[in-house]
């Protein structure tokens, strides 16, 4: 069962090693404070990010031995006493011993009661405040050594500046008294009842909005477990990564569900993602701000960062999350995936009583990218056998209609799972039609208990109170059951994407460069700090890290042009090389084939006089081999506010911003992320040759993508920018050759 082999990382700093290196972490990276100084380099890659993340030990915050409740009450009316009561019920439940604190009350609801944190009887877990200005009280729980504290009060970062201010004082104060901060602007949900009558593997849930995770908790009513609710609100303190981390460790965990509006940190998000990718749990996540709208309620909600959507949704591929759009298909996802063993193959079979069911669910998932394999000559003779033989049973099968009163129908199912190449059933019921419809959902569960195969049934009826529905499927714990044709496949293209995603996988992690190559001492020689570098320049720098560029001189005269050109070889390039010179085209600043000297000399003198009438003040003029035959790309560097340094790579040209044909990764990643890079763009046809046009030398451009994210994490806070464009990627066997570049330092 999923969730049943989980592994451990060791615990690391992540700032020591950053300032050794003469570079502190920027926004993107917020180095956790608590955090303390290792002297193993090894912790740290060769940008001072960290490698390992920190496990925090949060079983006493749900478990505790003894909880105080700062602010209780049990007069009616009051806000703080529904609260009481429910904390009350908890701690029983959970077999705590609560301790009530108020400084004017002898008891809450007949427990005595203590006026200060300095009076307890006990040393205590973890402290609910229930108290306006939680500040002062903070200090107190550190004097006591309270390890936890749940802060409700709302006003702080999700207000604005003000807020936030108070915010970081707030977090100051428990990092000083050595505890750790649930909130604040959170709830109740990490307190919820949880039934413990549900066997098998349970969902965690995580949700920085509280009111978010109600769909998923009331999945417990539909016979699916949940182990935890984390709301972390405003992450003060403990955030979305540290609960993902400790999830990921849980024994009863199938699968982490995740509902977040922001990340706090960018590096933090992945360390905790690929500690869960490494024990193959897998998180299904819903992240606000894909649209621009959603991004300013999201940071107005929580006071997050959002980061740019594209990114947030690369590095989430990257480390196995999968990001579903609503909560439907949250719930859906994250119950299938912590409940379905692994796949035994791929194939996906569509069973239908109906051929039009059968045809329009086959051409949705078909669509979605399920693989739905041709039935075999002899397993579609083994099906005629009790499916008349003018129906279609090659995929979709359909039987026209379910037999009812004999043996056939567990027949038909049976036969189609024994095929080696089936691993997914999928039987869409678009409404009750009893008795067939209940014959057909006994049948499924029925072959679903004989079966290690997944067998997915879609319910369609709006009602939703048919007993076949309600007691015969949802009564198994083997048949998955859904709603909607939709939520099916996307959660069986989860399901299967989430194995085969993990059955390869190595963290990036592991091989991520510690330290500094001789190519970045090269490198940093040719920096400016807060300037644009010429071409040339920015050539020199892809060059001190091993990227082919055309043979080219900087000259400064029509006479030295043309003993360049005969240099370099015609035909030629002429470009004016300026710091400033982002667009050299649109000036006309470049002159293509030239092939004699007397072109070379009016040349140069034509590109000096549009740079003067311009007011360009140019740095000399390009004279460079023309390259002529390939494909043009485009890769960068650029930076994201919550990730740091990220690596472009696209459809280049005079028409990359129109196109806008591009896929990003966050360093470090692999040679198969390069290669899952290209294989998203909508153009990666034209590398494999198109109209007569030799294949691309693929591997000599997946090599310039990891040369360049090399440059990201050696050279990242030091450089803003990065733009190589055009790479002109020859035929396959002869390279790629960085034609024009772009650098901005930091």
């Amino acid at each position: 069962m999923l969730g049943s082999t989980h592994g451990t990382l060791t615990t690391n700093s992540r700032h020591a090693r950053a300032v050794a290196c003469g570079r502190a972490p920027g926004p993107a990276v917020q180095v956790h404070q608590r955090a303390s100084a290792l002297d193993d380099a090894e912790d740290l890659d060769v940008s001072g990010r960290p490698l390992h993340s920190e496990v925090p030990d949060l079983d006493r915050f749900f478990r505790p031995r003894s909880v105080a409740l700062i602010g209780a009450s049990d007069t009616e009316g009051r806000p703080g006493t529904g609260i009481t009561r429910q904390l009350l019920a908890w701690a029983e439940r959970v077999g705590a011993r609560l301790h009530p604190v108020h400084p004017s009350r002898p008891a809450v609801f007949g427990l005595p009661c203590v006026p200060s944190v300095a009076e307890l009887p006990e040393p205590v877990d973890l402290a609910v405040l229930l108290v306006r200005d939680p500040l002062p009280v903070i200090e107190e729980l550190g004097r006591a050594k309270v390890k936890f504290a749940v802060v409700f009060a709302s006003g702080f970062a999700e207000t604005g500046d003000e807020g936030a201010a108070a915010q970081a004082r707030l977090a100051a104060a428990a990092r000083r008294a050595g505890l750790r901060l649930l909130g604040p602007n959170t709830n109740l949900n990490a307190f919820e009842e949880f039934r413990d009558d549900l066997e098998g593997p349970a969902i965690a849930l995580i949700t920085q909005s509280g009111h978010q995770g109600r769909p998923l908790y009331t999945l417990q009513e539909l016979g699916i477990r949940l182990s935890h609710w984390a709301p972390t609100g405003n992450e003060a303190d403990l955030e979305s990564a540290d609960f993902l981390s400790y999830f990921a460790t849980r024994p009863e965990v199938g699968a982490i569900a995740l509902y977040a509006e922001g990340l706090k940190d960018g590096r933090g998000f992945l360390l905790a993602a690929d500690r869960a990718a490494r024990a193959k749990v897998p998180v299904v996540a819903v992240k606000v701000g894909r649209t621009e709208t959603g991004a300013r309620t999201a940071a107005s909600h929580t006071g997050k960062l959002t980061g740019a959507d594209a990114v947030v949704d690369a590095a989430m591929r990257q480390f196995g999350v999968i990001r579903v759009n609503g909560l439907d298909e949250l719930q859906d996802t994250a119950a299938l995936l912590a409940r379905a063993r692994p796949p035994r193959a791929e194939g996906v079979v569509v069973y239908s009583i109906s051929g039009g069911t059968g045809a329009h669910v086959a051409d949705l998932a078909t669509a979605a990218g399920l693989p739905m394999p041709t039935l075999s000559a002899e397993k579609q003779a083994e099906l005629h056998q009790w499916i008349p033989g003018d129906l279609r049973v090659a995929n979709p099968v359909d039987n026209g209609g379910h037999p009812v009163g004999d043996w056939r129908g567990p027949k038909i199912i049976d036969a189609i799972l024994a095929d080696p190449a089936v691993g997914v059933l999928i039987c869409p019921i678009t409404g009750p039609f009893p008795p067939m419809s209940d014959k057909l959902a006994q049948d499924l569960v029925d072959a679903a208990e004989r079966t290690d195969k997944l067998v997915c049934v879609v319910w369609g009826s709006p009602v939703g109170t048919e007993d076949a529905y309600r007691t015969t499927l949802l009564g198994s714990s083997r048949v998955a059951t859904f709603r909607t044709v939709g939520n099916c496949i996307t959660a069986v293209r989860a399901y299967l994407g989430h194995h085969r995603f993990t059955a390869s996988y190595r963290s990036p992690f592991d091989d991520a460069p510690r330290t500094p190559s001789p190519s970045m001492r090269k490198a940093n020689g040719l920096l400016r700090p807060g300037q644009r570098l010429s071409e040339h320049a920015a050539k020199q720098l892809l060059r001190a890290y091993g990227i082919r560029v055309p043979r080219e001189q900087l000259v400064t005269s029509a006479a030295a042009a043309v003993r360049a050109a005969g240099l370099v070889g015609y035909p030629v390039v002429m470009k004016a090389s300026a710091p400033q010179l982002a667009h050299k085209t649109e000036l006309g600043l470049v002159r293509l084939g030239l092939t004699s000297a007397s072109q070379v000399r009016d040349t140069y003198r034509e590109l000096t006089d549009i740079a003067r009438y311009e007011g360009v003040e140019l740095d000399g003029v390009l004279v460079c081999q023309m390259v002529e035959r390939g494909v043009e790309m485009v890769v960068g560097v650029t930076h994201d506010s919550l990730f740091g340094p990220t690596v472009t790579v696209g459809i280049g040209g005079v028409l990359v911003e129109v196109l806008r044909d591009t896929a990003v990764r966050v360093p470090p990643f692999g040679e198969d992320q390069a290669r899952a890079m290209l294989a998203e763009l909508r153009g990666h046809a034209l590398l494999d040759g198109v109209r007569g046009a030799p294949p691309s030398d693929v591997d000599a451009l997946v090599e310039v993508v990891l040369r360049v994210q090399r440059m990201a994490l050696e050279l990242g806070d030091q450089l803003a920018e990065l733009d190589v464009n055009p790479l002109m990627v020859l035929p396959r066997g002869q390279g790629a050759v960085a034609l024009d570049a772009l650098a901005i330092c930091r």
